[in-house]
């Protein structure tokens, strides 16, 4: 399925958090959104599923998204959000399972499709031994992988992170993103907030660099990120390079404003 959003806007008490923003998602892509804190990503990506009012245009495979019912939209796209909280001690299991309901009759019993899809994301998200343990009982990072594991049961053509590795030890991390590359190589379209620029530019097919609610730039990861860019955007001075696998990006010191403004 294609994501599209043309001249999106969104307004926040009277305050303009994203203006102008053109995009499309296609299948098959893993597609990293970056820039600096307080850009608007996460309130992109709110947009994106529907979550948050807006101007502009926003599409789903050219039918307008607000035409889609909400159990429509949650069989087509999963959003994780930056909010890692889980208000009931439910078991890891069931907390994996409820990425099923929009597939299922309120009150009914889970199918073996439901079965199938949660021992699936268990098992990708390396959780099996921690399935019966409840919810509450979790390390952050466990709690990460946990709700991970329930956009993966979901099951959607289009997939929505915020921030999904934050918090995440290396090897985790490499998981992560590799889930999502494997989803975007299966047909599925992936869209992940990441703050790591060396695992943006090596796992992302496509990077868009968001700065004061507005794209500045967007295209394959050499072409976004590059000296003059991350200075100008971020503020920083990093060193780059390049092996086999891709780039390599190691921010090393502060330049500019934002060195005036820390200090």
């Amino acid at each position: 399925m294609k994501l599209s959003a043309h001249d999106l806007a969104v307004r926040v008490a009277n305050r303009t958090i994203l203006q102008a923003i053109d995009l499309k998602l296609e299948p098959g892509e893993f597609v990293g959104l970056i820039g600096p804190n307080g850009a608007g990503k996460s309130t992109l990506l709110r947009a994106l599923a529907g979550a948050v009012p807006h101007g502009g245009e926003l599409t789903l495979d050219d039918r307008p998204l607000a035409g889609y019912s909400a159990r429509e939209r949650a069989r087509r796209i999963g959003y994780l959000g930056q909010d890692r909280h889980v208000a009931w001690p439910l078991t890891v299991a069931d907390v994996v399972g409820l990425g099923r309901i929009p597939y299922r009759a309120p009150l009914s019993r889970e199918s073996d499709a439901d079965r199938q899809a949660v021992a699936r994301a268990l098992r990708l998200t390396h959780l099996e031994d921690l399935a019966s343990r409840p919810s509450d009982r979790l390390s952050g990072g466990e709690v990460a992988r946990m709700l991970l594991a329930r956009l993966i049961a979901q099951e959607t053509p289009i997939l929505l992170a915020d921030e999904p590795i934050a918090g995440l030890d290396p090897a985790h991390q490499l998981a992560t993103v590799q889930i999502f590359a494997d989803m975007a190589r299966a047909g599925h379209t992936v869209l992940a907030s990441l703050h790591d620029l060396t695992l943006a530019g090596r796992w992302c097919d496509r990077l868009i660099l968001l700065e004061g609610g507005r794209i500045v730039a967007q295209g394959a990861p050499e072409a976004v990120l590059t000296p003059e860019r991350i200075a100008e955007t971020y503020g920083v001075e990093a060193r780059f390079d390049r092996d086999a696998d891709g780039l390599i990006v190691v921010p090393l010191r502060l330049v500019g404003q934002q060195r005036r403004e820390v200090r």
